[in-house]
């Protein structure tokens, strides 16, 4: 089969199309024939090797954990599924080896959800990663309740743009930052935007004088005190970014794969209260343009590689 791959770390490079093995299909694993896979900044910072620590490398590597396609064969231990179903998945594992930038994929049936019927292939493969992450960070983590104001950072891009919906979806009012050529976006989304930057929370503090109950933060760094700065006093915050976060009495969470959490958001989805805006698509064999343009980090929404 056809697929990108690199055998050592380093810039987009190293990602090489070409053919490898079909991969073989475990008990609890689902034979996917891939139609699209998004890009997020994980899968470069993969590449690079800055999750060398925790995550081993078989090299070569497919890169890729967000997946949409067409299910080709089932496991033995997976009555769930059957060819032809279209599925969605956040095909992350314990180690880097076999991803989703490829034309087939064996992936855990852990891992999957049937698809959106509503969404493309494209913007279906934009769902998985970045709206787990939101959903889980706000159900899970901050525990978001109807009537609340929540705060999110970088709210056009990936995990921010699903985090408004899915914010708004609980009941929520829900303050963005974004640069000021998104800030028509964040409001078509639902949200109301700011700018991010110096003053941010005097911004914050005009639209909400008291505090935001929730602060969801996808940047780090040097945003996080100013995130904890416009928080209520009972607020709480959270970075699915930057473990440093505690540091400001919050907690930091690392998206995991749940199946009845991609449902759920698959469902929010079918019903159209969360969309996937798809800024770019590339085919496979370009890759290595779409990290390039995901490594710049200006996207709105996603950038989603597509298989013929």
């Amino acid at each position: 089969m056809k697929a990108i791959s690199y055998n050592r770390y380093g810039g987009p490079e190293v990602l090489a199309y070409g053919d490898v093995g079909e991969p073989k299909l475990g008990p609890d694993q689902v034979l996917v024939r891939v139609r699209a896979a998004a890009v997020n900044p994980v899968d470069w910072k993969c590449r690079e090797g800055y999750l060398d620590p925790m995550l081993e490398a078989h090299f070569p590597v497919i890169p890729g954990w967000d997946v949409s396609g067409v299910v080709e064969r089932t496991g033995g231990a997976v009555p769930e599924f059957a060819p032809g179903d279209e599925v969605i998945g956040y095909v992350r594992e314990d180690a880097l080896s076999r991803g989703t930038f490829a034309e087939y994929v064996a992936a855990p049936v852990r891992t999957l959800a049937r698809k959106p019927p509503n969404l493309s292939f494209e913007e279906a493969a934009g769902l998985p990663l970045a709206g787990l992450t939101a959903y889980q960070a706000l159900t899970r983590v901050l525990g978001v309740r109807q009537g609340e104001t929540v705060l999110v950072s970088a709210a056009a891009g990936g995990v921010g743009s699903l985090a408004v919906q899915i914010a708004r979806h609980l009941g929520a009012r829900v303050i963005g930052t974004a640069s000021e050529r998104n800030h028509e976006f964040v409001r078509e989304l639902g949200g109301e935007p700011v700018v991010y930057g110096d003053g941010l929370v005097d911004r914050v503090r005009a639209l909400a004088p008291n505090g935001v109950d929730a602060a969801l933060d996808v940047i780090g760094g040097d945003s996080l005190r100013e995130f904890a700065d416009t928080l209520a006093p009972e607020g709480r915050i959270a970075s699915v970014s930057d473990p440093a976060v505690t540091e400001h009495g919050g907690r930091y969470w690392f998206v995991r794969p749940d199946p009845a959490d991609l449902q759920a958001l698959s469902d929010l989805a079918a019903q159209g209260a969360v969309s996937v805006h798809v800024s770019e698509t590339y085919p496979l064999e370009r890759a290595a343009e779409a990290h390039r343009s995901n490594q710049e980090g200006s996207t709105r929404g996603k950038i989603v590689v597509t298989v013929s």
